[in-house]
């Protein structure tokens, strides 16, 4: 398979490291720091304390690739908007797009009525995304996994649990079984979803609001879940989040306490957010808190406590330069 990676962070790293060891053709849209480290040693994966390498096509003109099979986008949801016509460039008629990323996705509302504009306008503001990704190639993704960039076009797999992929419509199809089918050949555990919007929500439900706070406070996992006070900050967020859930299609079942329990077995570990705080990168916060308020908004949900976090991180990102 031709196999396109927009993105070469920990993740991008990751999944393109798989594809290049089973022998796929696979190229690597990067520019700087990153494309002369891939043209030097090629795609670098450290997993189980051994490293390899694999050697790959990388070029900063994405047209240089022509059309391929899969094109998997790896990026932080601020560089969405920036790397679309790169995508657009590798994509054809039967080309699958896969986002691998967090958060809600400018497609996530397509079909929700009145939610639909107001969400675009968050995620998608300009509409470059919508303008250079047809919607029809889109096949939508949720990555269970731990890993780390150890430099340009270096990652390490922490940790890896499952990848989950389907129809942003809902419905199964055949080419979400070939996707499926595909990662499972290079090592990954991958498997179909009949409604991919909830395992979003599932994932966002969990990482909405850990990952704002210890970006407000520098904190570690763990002190965020033992101080009770912010605790119950989580938790009423969380129930917001969920009842916004139950009126879009992604009824969340389980209790808050249950899923920051399990958040507290993982130790005292940075978010995502915290390390892009450290290293003075734009953050999430719109594809974390800024979307689903807006989908709240346009169904009459009201969110103070997702409102008092939301605002919180912009200003504390704000005066930092930390927001696109």
């Amino acid at each position: 398979m031709k196999v396109g990676i927009v993105g070469a962070g920990a993740i991008g790293c990751w999944l393109g490291a798989r594809f290049a060891a089973a022998g796929h053709d696979v190229s690597v849209f990067a520019r700087g720091a990153t494309l002369e480290a891939l043209r030097e040693h090629g795609l670098r994966l450290t997993d189980a304390d051994e490293t390899q390498s694999y050697p790959v096509t990388v070029d900063s003109d994405a047209s240089a690739f022509g059309e391929q099979d899969l094109v998997i986008v790896a990026v932080k949801a601020p560089a969405m908007a920036a790397v679309a016509p790169a995508v657009g460039a590798m994509t054809g008629s039967d080309t699958i797009v896969i986002p691998a990323m967090n958060g809600v996705p400018w497609w996530f509302a397509d079909g929700l009525q009145l939610a639909e504009e107001p969400t675009r306008k968050v995620v998608d503001p300009t509409g470059a995304i919508g303008a250079n990704i047809p919607a029809s190639a889109v096949v939508g993704c949720v990555v269970h996994a731990s890993t780390a960039l150890v430099g340009p076009g270096h990652a390490r797999r922490n940790m890896s649990d499952v990848l989950i992929f389907g129809e942003p419509a809902g419905k199964p199809s055949e080419r979400v079984g070939t996707v499926v089918k595909a990662f499972e050949s290079v090592g990954l555990a991958s498997r179909a979803s009949g409604n991919i919007r909830h395992d979003i929500w599932y994932k966002l439900w969990g990482n909405m609001t850990m990952n704002p706070v210890s970006a407000i406070t520098g904190a570690t996992a763990d002190r965020i879940i033992d101080d009770p006070d912010v605790r119950s900050l989580l938790m009423a967020v969380m129930a917001e989040a969920a009842t916004i859930g139950g009126l879009i299609g992604c009824p969340i079942d389980e209790p808050g306490e249950n899923r920051i329990d399990v958040t507290r077995k993982l130790g005292a570990f940075r978010t995502s957010m915290l390390q892009d705080v450290d290293a003075g990168r734009p953050i999430e916060l719109d594809a974390l808190l800024g979307a689903p308020r807006a989908i709240a908004g346009a169904l009459g949900v009201p969110t103070p406590s997702m409102n008092v976090l939301y605002g919180l991180t912009r200003v504390f990102a704000q005066t930092r330069g930390l927001l696109p």
